[in-house]
């Protein structure tokens, strides 16, 4: 977590080649500013290399705004992609559900406690179950219609209200509806969905029903960003409960919701964070 109004989030992705460490740490030294953590992952594999840093500019000798503008050049150099974030920094958030609102609930709570460094702009509901919970927060709550209206109209209200609340991250809290592909196109790695399944297995509706019939072991949750594919996107977080011979359904169910709340919360804690980085179809996760 950042340390002080002055921080910096620093995200790198590149190829891999010798000295890299040294090159980015001593381009922050060169200023004064100070590494106050420095995350790295080099992947052998695919000859990638991945890096997260927090840096304190409270002591730089130049603006925060200047460090940044400088670090293209070496950017450039090593062919990366990269990222610069202030802390502290509130991220604007859209949570859009259907009919279950424990999601939703730990999510309001999380905001408004400070716990999750995001600002909820609003609800966006196909239907009205949880309309009485977001309003009794004090926040606004819409309805959009998916039955009474062609789906792609629908959604194409839902990317007006995105937009015009300047939304930068949208959150599906079991949102009951498959995103058209080019609204997922235009959130790519803005996008993030809890799955009611451990993925890749039980995909698709009724997971819990699935994973009694199977007789599973473990039960578990999926935060994932949202692709054009279902349930496919890269994974931030997973979370497990073990199930015994005696969980019905409904014990299923019951203690699946408990990892879906642990795991959504941590995987937006993660984005926000910038401590995830996509590559192809898998995310890098810095933990904290």
């Amino acid at each position: 977590m950042a340390k002080s109004n002055h921080d910096l989030i620093l995200k790198v992705s590149c190829p891999d080649s010798p000295g890299l460490v040294s090159k980015i740490a001593n381009y922050i030294a060169s200023y004064n500013a100070n590494v106050v953590e420095f995350n790295q992952f080099a992947d052998a594999v695919n000859g990638k290399f991945f890096a997260r840093l927090e840096i304190d500019t409270s002591k730089a000798s130049v603006p925060a705004s200047k460090l940044e503008e400088g670090f293209a050049v070496l950017a450039e150099s090593i062919n990366a992609q990269w990222h610069f974030r202030q802390f502290p920094h509130k991220t604007k958030t859209s949570l859009l559900v259907t009919k279950t609102s424990h999601c939703l609930n730990d999510l309001i709570w999380r905001a408004q406690s400070g716990e999750l460094p995001i600002e909820i702009t609003s609800v966006i509901g196909n239907r009205h179950h949880c309309q009485q919970v977001v309003e009794r927060a004090g926040l606004t709550f819409h309805h959009i219609d998916f039955e009474e209206q062609p789906k792609e109209e629908a959604f194409r209200q839902v990317q007006e209200i995105l937009t015009a609340e300047e939304v930068n991250l949208v959150v599906l809290a079991r949102f009951m509806q498959i995103m058209p592909a080019w609204l997922c196109e235009a959130y790519a790695g803005k996008m993030i969905n809890i799955h009611h399944s451990f993925l890749p297995a039980f995909i698709g509706a009724n997971p819990y029903r699935q994973a009694y019939n199977r007789g599973v072991k473990i039960i578990g949750s999926t935060c994932h960003y949202v692709t054009s594919d279902l349930d496919a996107g890269p994974i931030i977080e997973q979370q497990v409960s073990r199930v015994q011979h005696f969980h019905d359904v409904q014990d299923l169910t019951r203690m699946g919701r408990d990892c879906e709340r642990a795991a959504l919360a941590q995987g937006i804690r993660y984005h926000v964070y910038d401590r995830t980085i996509i590559d192809g179809n898998r995310a890098i996760v810095f933990a904290d």
